[in-house]
């Protein structure tokens, strides 16, 4: 396995898959010309050419529709909106149309479709382009929803995107792009609505994903300097939800804090909450805590910006409380 960047892995993820698929191709701002606001795609172009990358106008409903459209007629569309943000100009086609088409003919179509877009704080972006809506998308079914914490989950959860025949909104964080990990060769696939244990422990249960999944194990590794052992669970996909590795974790803690970047009310950490008190409540020895964004639109100053997001202090702290 080769230790490279999450920009890197996401990128061979593409070109494994259009190399290997001519229905796939990708559509977006700039993803011809300069890779994608991120460089993701940089030298796609040249190699697959302006059939199978093509550059379109700032117009996300545009991106969106047309990705809609191809996918109905037997392509495997893969756009780019630049941030999560901007998916709010086309929320109609998401969630009206590429989540329900596939119900409302009586699974007469499919919608072989991945929108890729960036979300999270940290990169001083202000307000309206750091949010971290990802549980509104994941309200709706008939659209999967997915955000890796890793080099090799971002690989592979991307190729099982878009070989599904599903539409699937794939949030890649602002801030992990250059985070290095161990990525296998080739043909690797990571199943979409798997969690998985990222690290053991028996004292308590951390609940997170993406971003938040590098901040837990730093938390993790100053809580094992005090003697406590934290276990990690990372979601990888938040529709479909796999409550299972969770349950069970908690069945040998007994004592759990759920890690989000976005805002505590209506979050994804609400429902996480919901189902492990709806599944293992009998085995819940305190109140499961909760660790998110304060409730203000993201600041844009640098200070105040890393004030409102979570950070390692805030999860040692929430599990302490619980112990």
């Amino acid at each position: 396995m080769a230790k490279i960047t999450m920009r890197q892995a996401i990128s061979q993820a593409l070109w494994e898959e259009m190399e290997q698929d001519p229905a796939v191709f990708i559509l977006g701002q700039e993803v011809g010309v300069w890779g994608g606001t991120y460089a993701v795609t940089k030298g796609f172009y040249d190699h697959f050419g302006a059939e199978r990358v093509k550059d379109t106008p700032i117009a996300e409903a545009a991106i969106i529709g047309a990705a809609i459209g191809s996918a109905l007629t037997g392509l495997r569309p893969v756009a780019e909106l630049m941030t999560i943000n901007f998916a709010f100009s086309a929320m109609d086609h998401i969630v009206n149309e590429a989540a329900k088409l596939h119900y409302m003919f009586n699974g007469q179509m499919v919608l072989p479709l991945v929108i890729r877009t960036v979300g999270g704080g940290g990169r001083q972006l202000g307000a309206t382009h750091s949010q971290t809506p990802d549980a509104i998308f994941a309200h709706f079914p008939g659209l999967k929803v997915v955000a890796p914490g890793t080099p090799a989950d971002a690989k592979g959860l991307l190729k099982a995107a878009i070989r599904s025949n599903d539409p699937v909104m794939f949030i890649e964080h602002a801030t992990l792009y250059q985070t290095r990990g161990e990525v296998p060769d080739g043909d690797y696939i990571v199943p979409i609505g798997k969690s998985t244990v990222q690290r053991p422990g028996e004292h308590v249960t951390i609940v997170t994903y993406s971003k938040m999944l590098e901040l837990s194990f730093k938390a993790a590794d100053e809580l094992a300097k005090q003697g406590i052992e934290a276990e990690i669970i990372d979601l990888r996909t938040l529709r479909p939800l796999d409550m299972k590795p969770v349950l069970e974790s908690i069945k040998k803690t007994n004592r759990a804090v759920v890690v989000e970047e976005g805002w505590k009310s209506y979050g994804v950490g609400s429902e996480i909450v919901s189902r492990i008190y709806e599944g293992a409540f009998d085995y819940i020895d305190a109140p499961v805590k909760r660790v998110a964004q304060l409730e203000v639109p993201l600041p844009y100053n640098q200070a105040l910006e890393q004030s409102a997001i979570p950070n390692v202090e805030d999860i040692i702290s929430a599990v302490k409380e619980v112990l």
